[in-house]
Order: C-alpha cells, then sequence, then structure tokens
C-alpha cells in the first residue's frame, strides 16, 4: 500500500509537469502565430496609395538586393554566360554583315519578336499566382477576334502573315462569301495562340522550382503564397470553404495521378491551377514531368478550346444576333445599338480601304479599350511594386527575429 501510494505521489508532479509543458507549448504557439498575423498585417500595409514613400524606397532596396543576387547567379554560371555572349556576337555579326543571307534574317528577326511578344505576354499572365496581367482579355482574345470578323468581312484569310502591319486589309481581288470556316481562322492565329499558351506554361515555374527548393532543403520558403498551401493542406476538410476543397482536389488529382492529373487540370481553363507548381515542387514531382504536361495542357489543349470559343463567338451570324439583342433591351437598348453597329461597320470599311478611320465620335469604344488596358497595365506595375516592397519588409522582419534569438 504505501509503496502504491509512493508511487501515485511520484506520477502526480510527473503529469503536472507535463501538463505546464503542454500548456507552455501551446502558449508559445499562439504567441507564434500571433507574432506572424502581426507581422503580416505590418507587411500588408506597405502599399503606395497608403505609404508612398516607404513603399518606394523598399521597393528600391528589394530591386537592389533582386539584382546583386542575380548577378551572383551568373557568374556562379560564368561558362554559360560566355557561351551565351559568344553565341550572341555570332548572331550579331550575321545580321549587321551585307549578304544574300539577310532576308532570311529578316525573315527570322521578325518571326522571333512576333513569338517572343507573345510568350512574353503569356508568362505576365500566369507569373504571380493569379495576380498577374490578364494578357487573354487584353491582346490575345482581341487579336482572334479581330481576325475572325477580317476573315468573315473578307472571305478569306490570305491578309498578311504575322506580324501584322498596323491594320488588316482584305486581298485584293473577288471576295468568296463563304471562303473561310473555323480551321483556316485557327490556323492563322495558331501561331500566337500557342507562343501565349507556351508562356503561360513558363510563368508556372517560379512557384515549382521555390517550393522545390524548400521541400529539399527542409526550411520554409519567404513566401506567403507557399505558406497558405500549408496552412491549406493542415486545416480539417469539414471547416474548408469551396474553393479551398476544390484547391485541394486539384492537389489530389496532381500528387496521385501525376503527368496526366497535371495535364488534365492545364488542360481546361482552370482558375484553380494557380497552386499547381507549388504542389508538384512541395511533393518533388520531377520537372519535365511537371513542365511537359503543363506546356502540352497550355499551348496545345486549352488553347485550341480557347481559340474555337473567340472565334464561335466573333463569327459574322454571332455578332450580328449580339447586336440584334442588345436593340431589343428596354429603353437604353437603341441608344447603345446604334454606336455598336457603327463601330462594326467602321471595322469594315477599314478592311477594305488601306488608311481608312473612322470617325472621330464613333471611336469611343476603342477609347474605351485603351483606357481599359492603361488601367489594367498601371494597377499590375503598382501590384508589383507593392509586392516587391512587402517582401523587403518581410526579410527586415526575419532579421529582426533572429538577432532576437541570439540575445
Amino acid at each position: 500500500m504505501d509503496m502504491a501510494a509512493n508511487g501515485s505521489r511520484c506520477e502526480q508532479p510527473q503529469k503536472r509537469a507535463g501538463a505546464r509543458d503542454k500548456q507552455n507549448g501551446k502558449s508559445a504557439d499562439s504567441l507564434l502565430k500571433e507574432r506572424r498575423q502581426k507581422d503580416k498585417e505590418e507587411r500588408l500595409s506597405l502599399l503606395l496609395w497608403r505609404r508612398p514613400l516607404t513603399t518606394l524606397q523598399y521597393f528600391l532596396l528589394e530591386t537592389l538586393i533582386k539584382l546583386k543576387e542575380l548577378a551572383y547567379k551568373l557568374w556562379q554560371r560564368r561558362g554559360a554566360v560566355v557561351l551565351v555572349l559568344l553565341l550572341c556576337s555570332l548572331v550579331s555579326a550575321a545580321y549587321y554583315t551585307e549578304g544574300t543571307h539577310q532576308q532570311y534574317v529578316e525573315y527570322l528577326e521578325k518571326k522571333f519578336l512576333w513569338c517572343a511578344y507573345w510568350v512574353g505576354l503569356g508568362i505576365l499572365s500566369s507569373v504571380g499566382l493569379g495576380t498577374g496581367l490578364h494578357t487573354f482579355l487584353l491582346y490575345l482574345g482581341p487579336h482572334i477576334a479581330s481576325v475572325t470578323l477580317a476573315a468573315y468581312e473578307c472571305g478569306s484569310t490570305d491578309f498578311p502573315e504575322p506580324p501584322y502591319p498596323d491594320q488588316i486589309v482584305c486581298p485584293q481581288g473577288g471576295l468568296a462569301e463563304g471562303g473561310v470556316d473555323l480551321l483556316s481562322i485557327m490556323s492563322k492565329v495558331r501561331l500566337e495562340a500557342c507562343m501565349w499558351g507556351a508562356g503561360t506554361a513558363i510563368g508556372e515555374l517560379p512557384p515549382y522550382f521555390m517550393a522545390r527548393a524548400a521541400r529539399q532543403s527542409g526550411a520554409d520558403p519567404d513566401d506567403e503564397d507557399y505558406e497558405e498551401f500549408e496552412e491549406m493542406l493542415e486545416q480539417a476538410e469539414g471547416t474548408q470553404d469551396f474553393v479551398t476543397r476544390a484547391k485541394l482536389a486539384v492537389q489530389h488529382i496532381v500528387q496521385k495521378v501525376g503527368f496526366f492529373g497535371i495535364l488534365a487540370c492545364a488542360s481546361i481553363p482552370n482558375p484553380l491551377f494557380d497552386l499547381a507548381g507549388i504542389t508538384c515542387g512541395h511533393f518533388l514531382v520531377p520537372f519535365w514531368t511537371f513542365f511537359g504536361a503543363t506546356l502540352i495542357g497550355k499551348a496545345i489543349i486549352k488553347m485550341h478550346i480557347q481559340e474555337v470559343f473567340v472565334i464561335v463567338t466573333f463569327s459574322k451570324h454571332i455578332v450580328e444576333q449580339m447586336v440584334s439583342l442588345i436593340g431589343a433591351v428596354p429603353k437604353v437598348g437603341p441608344s447603345l445599338q446604334k454606336p455598336f453597329s457603327q463601330y462594326l461597320e467602321a471595322q469594315r470599311n477599314k478592311l477594305h480601304h488601306a488608311g481608312g478611320s473612322a470617325p472621330a465620335d464613333d471611336n469611343w469604344l476603342s477609347w474605351l479599350f485603351e483606357k481599359l488596358v492603361l488601367v489594367m497595365v498601371c494597377y499590375f506595375v503598382v501590384s508589383i511594386v507593392n509586392s516587391m516592397a512587402q517582401s523587403y519588409a518581410k526579410r527586415l522582419q526575419q532579421q529582426r527575429h533572429s538577432e532576437d534569438k541570439t540575445k
């Protein structure tokens, strides 16, 4: 009895000590979460319209740090840099040397710049995990629509190959009504669409490399999106909203099915694909499995789906039906129908007469679209400045916390 009593009395202090340790651990975790939340709120307050001077200062400092890191990485790969410089020197010599090869050089230059333009727009569209510039709506979609309208109006797709001049002009000669079909229009814009899709696939690579390096090193990367991804994986499924459940479904498909899962998610217009790069990097999916499936899905399958949608939407009879439906809207319909009809008529006239232009009072749709593009580009630039300033603020916070630990 005495031995049992002594054993129970010895166990009680151990239980109390374990309870205190557990409570202290919970309090430490809560303090850590509070500190992270406070730091995050402080970083998010760095906006150009709230703290312009501090935001610009942090943006410039972060830019200098990025340039320094880039210079260091280039120095580490100086052999490849020298090889690229030698290749550029050879290309430059061929470009500036007179000869019969100049016609081929000029052709390749135009093609290269045209492809690089659309690849760059694709990268701008997908970079930033959903915060990129929506270049499909601003550039590629209107380009496919203009080619579609021109093909139906001209009755042919024999107008110049890309890069186009300032405006598309119908070829001289008789125009055959109904001389175009869906496949001929798709072949006319396939190069631009595929290059744009390849750019969107390239834009998915930075999150992949970031998450892969973090998983291999065992340390959390300096990225807010990865932290949100980790928190999302740790949440219980019963407390998730629809978007989180959908993102987890995409994550499970990518993780379990592999190449074909990535291909399926990349082959459809999928707004939840923004975390695919982080998912594949986190689970150490091989690079060519991820990039190959993403490239095929985005540059080939998805782009043909989007091509068909835009071409069908802007085919001649559909556009005429849309204009007639606008006129059927009570009260405001006729007033809206007139400028749309005049704008379409002006575009048809421009296709038949080089240098033609619409009257100044009928160009308000073009003016509105130009201002929309300008606003979107300005917002994209401002978001980059804010993001880089917040990244530098996070560097300062991490430095401060590391100094506090050493004290």
